[in-house]
């Protein structure tokens, strides 16, 4: 699993011209998930990204109650090493993805974060406004 996680001041999800999620000051983590990801996988990176300390002051999300949108993106996992036209093969199908990317939120939402999501398997437009900025790649 691998997730790209953003201070934002805010930031939002729409499709299809409705604003699917959104937040304010908060994290924006852009999700991907590979064939080996599990459920064990999915607790531990959202346990990660809710104590990790890349707020002001070095606090995390968890001492602040800041909320978090997150955002499922297979493309993380693309490999353009060759050409110009980038390979997927690494990026877990749909059908294995969803549910992975479903049990990060549900933990999140288990310890306590405020969460908002895009929608899976959709054109989305993602807006941000990256403070800091801070930006940082977690792979597990």
């Amino acid at each position: 699993m691998r997730a790209v996680v953003q201070t934002v001041g805010r930031a939002s999800v729409t499709v299809d011209g409705e604003v699917v999620g959104a937040i304010g000051d908060g994290l924006l983590v852009l999700l991907g998930v590979t064939h080996a990801d599990t459920p064990q996988v999915a607790a531990t990176m959202a346990r990660k990204i809710h104590e990790l300390r890349i707020l002001d002051e070095e606090r995390s999300a968890a001492d602040t109650g800041a909320p978090i949108l997150v955002v499922s993106q297979f493309t993380l996992y693309g490999d353009a090493r060759r050409g110009r036209r980038p390979s997927w093969t690494q990026a877990a199908p749909a059908e294995q993805a969803e549910p992975l990317v479903t049990a990060v939120v549900e933990e999140l939402r288990t310890r306590g974060a405020k969460v908002e999501t895009g929608r899976f398997r959709t054109h989305m437009l993602v807006e941000s406004v990256n403070v800091g900025p801070r930006t940082l790649l977690l792979d597990l």
